[in-house]
């Protein structure tokens, strides 16, 4: 079990809330990390997988002409991809994987492009869904180590955000529950 999505379920049980995942060059990879930890089911949601281009514009609500302009291998894409499982499954943070894992190059990007993306009730943006932040990847590898070296990278990030967000008295209460004072 991946450590960081142990965390994670940990963190947004903590916090009461839910996430929702997205993911394309990892199919199902995400998912399986947050599943395989113990009472997840407390904040994971659901997932979509998306690896046909027209399921990210159906499914998810990723923009048409954004993918016909830009393909499916962009930072707006996982952004959209991100908040589109957000709002579609209902949950209070949404993550999102897409790129080229290879063996080939995909719409003009070339094996080991990798954006993931976090969705999330950012404090900063006042509209009603919150905002997104997408990291862009140059992967090495072959194909097995940019998909694993993918969700560790999505996972990071959101770990990043929530541990960012924890409010003074989340904190406390995790110090408590790890025997500190």
């Amino acid at each position: 079990m991946n450590h960081r999505a142990a965390e994670i379920v940990r963190l947004l049980t903590v916090r009461g809330e839910t996430l929702a995942v997205a993911e394309s060059l990892t199919g199902g990879l995400v998912a399986a990390e947050i599943t395989a930890v113990a009472g997840a089911s407390r904040a994971f949601r659901g997932s979509v997988t998306a690896y046909a281009t027209d399921l990210k514009r159906d499914v998810l609500g990723v923009d048409a002409t954004l993918l016909e302009a830009r393909g499916a291998v962009d930072p707006q894409v996982a952004t959209q991809m991100a908040a589109g499982v957000r709002k579609a499954l209902g949950a209070d943070w949404g993550l999102a994987t897409t790129g080229v894992a290879g063996p080939d190059p995909q719409d003009g990007q070339p094996v080991g492009t990798v954006f993931v993306a976090v969705h999330g009730p950012f404090e900063e943006v006042s509209d009603e869904l919150g905002g997104g932040k997408v990291v862009s990847l140059r992967l090495n590898g072959d194909r097995a180590e940019i998909r694993m070296e993918s969700v560790r990278s999505v996972l990071a990030l959101l770990l990043r955000e929530l541990a960012g967000e924890q409010t003074g008295n989340e904190r406390a209460q995790d110090t408590e529950q790890n025997g500190g004072t």
